[in-house]
């Protein structure tokens, strides 16, 4: 494996681990709550997380109409500082991350431990989708006409026939299969909302999953998991130039 890069001023806003399951049939949301007395001391919030639903009906000589609801499906526990969100839901299970991120050894460690509590609470039968994801935020300082080029190395191309060059927003999304993973990489690019006049905001957010199944004591995941997190590395490398190196070094 190749060293990995360290950055003074790492751009990293959020780290996701995720992982989708399967629960035995009749497990109910009130069980999940269970987690809770197992992890207060580092996760003393806890609040209800729901999952809209819509639908859409018509019949003839009339309009459409939509119907859309709510339910809830399971828990957000959030650290006493809200810097790390576990996720605990009848679909997966998900630790979050914001910034300042630390390692990925210490992220993925306390995301394994919540999934052995999530594990002995819920039982799943099967985990059906494992996923790392990563959003940066670079920050340009926007005191000269900016080329993205500079700074990416993947952007988008307007093209020679419109009179108007300058972008003043967009959102791009890339899926490259990565055969030799068996997963698939999602790479979404665009410039955040104007926060700061002096800054111009872009956020590379990188997303690696893989679609199979598991049994949920499986340690491929975590194997798997971590060749997900070094693939990003290599994304994040290719994906950015010297310049903006300069910017968070």
């Amino acid at each position: 494996m190749q060293m990995q890069r360290r950055y003074e001023k790492a751009p990293i806003k959020e780290a996701i681990i995720d992982l989708r399951v399967a629960l035995p049939e009749g497990f109910t949301v009130n069980q999940i709550a269970d987690i809770h007395p197992s992890i207060k001391d580092g996760f003393p919030t806890i609040e209800p997380f729901y999952k809209g639903v819509g639908a859409f009906f018509y019949q003839p000589g009339s309009s459409f109409k939509v119907d859309t609801s709510e339910r809830q499906i399971g828990f957000w526990f959030r650290s006493g500082d809200n810097l790390q969100t576990c996720q605990t839901t009848l679909e997966g299970f998900s630790f979050n991350r914001l910034a300042p991120y630390e390692s990925w050894e210490k992220f993925s460690s306390e995301a394994k431990d919540l999934w052995g509590i999530y594990t002995k609470i819920c039982n799943p039968i099967q985990v059906t989708r494992v996923a790392v994801r990563y959003t940066n935020q670079i920050n340009i300082p926007a005191n000269e006409v900016i080329e993205l080029k500079d700074y990416l190395n993947t952007v988008p191309e307007v093209s020679s026939k419109l009179s108007q060059k300058t972008l003043q927003s967009f959102f791009m999304q890339l899926q490259i299969p990565q055969q030799d993973l068996g997963c698939m990489l999602t790479i979404n690019e665009a410039i955040a909302p104007l926060a700061d006049p002096e800054m111009v905001t872009v956020i590379l957010d990188l997303d690696l999953f893989r679609q199979q199944v598991w049994d949920s004591d499986d340690e491929d995941i975590w194997s798997l998991l971590e060749k997900l997190r070094d693939r990003k590395n290599e994304v994040f490398e290719a994906s950015i130039t010297d310049k903006t190196r300069e910017l968070i070094n």
